[in-house]
């Protein structure tokens, strides 16, 4: 018996949100986080940014959307920012490296754009490995309260100041 090898799976297509995406995107959050997401403090902050689809990134695969990354623009003081979230990976690629390549990608798009930095609440141990560190306590000010070990930011620009003050509407 001869065993035919897989075919290769269909690349990744990584691109900038369109509109007409904006129905399987959200479908795909509701699956990732349910609605407890509208509890958190980064809604709050959606409430008021401006939603950058050039900026934020979906994952097609044989034209399935298997991830996303979404971009909003905001102040941090008086510094212009990205606020990136929510981003979703469907249930069954969460182990194949789809989320880091799609957070490399945004923050890659942010920096094309001229962006300086990229701010996001979230679990520190998974985005370091995507050039995210933690925010001192009380640097960054957001809309309600958070674990301050939660607050985590990308300087996209060596020459970058760092961010400080409340988070509020670019």
């Amino acid at each position: 018996m001869t065993v035919q090898p897989a075919a290769p799976l269909p690349a990744l297509i990584l691109q900038s949100e369109c509109a007409e995406d904006a129905p399987l995107v959200d479908a795909l959050i509701d699956r990732a986080f349910g609605p407890g997401r509208f509890t958190k403090v980064s809604e709050r902050v959606r409430e008021f940014a401006t939603f950058a689809p050039e900026l934020s990134i979906c994952a097609w695969q044989a034209g399935r959307l298997l991830g996303c990354a979404r971009q909003w623009h905001v102040r941090v003081g008086d510094r212009p920012a990205m606020f990136l979230g929510p981003f979703a990976v469907e249930q069954g690629e969460r182990s194949a490296g789809f989320g880091a390549r799609l957070i490399a990608r945004a923050c890659q798009a942010a920096r094309a754009a001229g962006e300086t930095h990229v701010l996001l609440v979230g679990d520190a141990a998974y985005f370091a490995r995507v050039g995210f560190v933690r925010v001192m306590a009380g640097q960054v000010v957001l809309p309600g309260p958070v674990d301050p070990r939660r607050v985590l930011v990308r300087t996209l620009a060596p020459d970058a100041e760092d961010l400080a003050g409340p988070v509020q509407a670019a």
